[in-house]
């Protein structure tokens, strides 16, 4: 599976924290992460927790990765932007029961986590917690053991109503405003990473004329 990091302005400066977290936790499980800043509140693209969410609907959308780690201060603001986009379930995780649970009831595919409300002595312990609940035990498999059947017929019915009320990607992308868009997509590393993992032929063409 390919992570994707995806940190906002106001918490850019613990990015270099919560990626080795993160890759101590999962590179052993066979885990890939992709980090794409912000690295240091210096950094010359500026993302919001809105340009978090439509960077990371254009990553899951192409496939660049499989799954999207990103938050903001609370982590509200990072879910609800991941949210406005079709093909992303995103989950607010604030610790390890909330990753076990939203790994297995609601089986989604983007976390967003409070990265300062909360975040102090043993700060990364409990990102290192929340990762491992999160990527460690599989997906989807229900939980409690009795509530297995009704929560995975649940998710395929919110897949289908989704499906039906949100608009493709690429059509999304283009009733934004260009230079918030842009700036989505202008970090440091972004083309490189992205065009060395994007599978979907139509989103990684947009992605390169928008670029042009």
């Amino acid at each position: 599976m390919v992570i994707a990091l995806i940190n906002e302005n106001s918490q850019a400066a613990k990015n270099e924290l919560i990626c080795s977290t993160l890759k101590s936790v999962v590179e052993p499980m066979g885990h890939t992460v992709d980090n794409y800043g912000m690295y240091t509140a210096q950094d010359e693209a500026q993302l919001t927790y809105v340009q978090c969410g439509i960077l990371g609907a254009i990553l899951l959308g192409s496939g660049a990765a499989d799954y999207v780690v990103t938050g903001c201060g609370t982590g509200e603001g990072a879910m609800l932007a991941m949210n406005s986009f079709p093909g992303v379930i995103c989950g607010h995780v604030e610790d390890p029961v909330d990753a076990y649970t939203f790994a297995h009831v609601n089986d989604g595919n983007a976390v967003a986590i409070p990265f300062a409300k909360g975040f102090g002595w043993g700060g990364e312990l409990n990102l290192s917690y929340i990762f491992e609940k999160l990527f460690g035990f599989g997906h989807g498999q229900g939980y409690p053991k009795e509530r297995v059947v009704p929560e995975q017929r649940n998710k395929i019915i919110l897949d289908g109503v989704r499906a039906q009320t949100l608009r493709p990607l690429t059509e999304c992308l283009d009733r934004l405003d260009k230079d918030l868009l842009l700036g989505a997509i202008s970090g440091e590393k972004f083309q490189e990473l992205f065009f060395e993992r994007a599978k979907d032929a139509e989103i990684r063409e947009y992605i390169k004329n928008l670029l042009a």
